[in-house]
């Protein structure tokens, strides 16, 4: 029986990475603009999504409350993680400002 390789994580690592040296082109930080901008919109869903299972919950029109239960932690383990992105990147910023030139 054939093993069938597992498939790279898309968005983790840049499609060009070679052997531990990245050959992204520029610095500008739109990359890492992009990355953030999904993060807070993915969280934005996930709010949305356990917001709209609560609502559904609470009138009776859910048949398996834990959907809502699970939709809720998703949103709150994402809203953990972007905040703890946001304090990192505060944190360096703070350590870059500083540095003395």
């Amino acid at each position: 029986m054939p093993v069938s390789p597992i498939a790279p994580v898309q968005g983790v690592m840049p499609t060009d990475y070679v052997g531990g040296a990245s050959a992204v082109s520029g610095t500008d930080g739109s990359g890492f603009a992009a990355s953030l901008t999904g993060a807070v919109d993915n969280l934005q869903q996930l709010q949305s999504t356990s917001n709209q299972l609560a609502v559904s919950a609470v009138t009776g029109n859910l048949n398996d409350i834990q959907d809502a239960t699970i939709a809720a932690t998703r949103a709150q383990v994402t809203l953990e993680l972007v905040a703890s992105m946001r304090n990192k990147g505060v944190d360096a910023f703070n350590e870059i400002m500083r540095m003395q030139a």
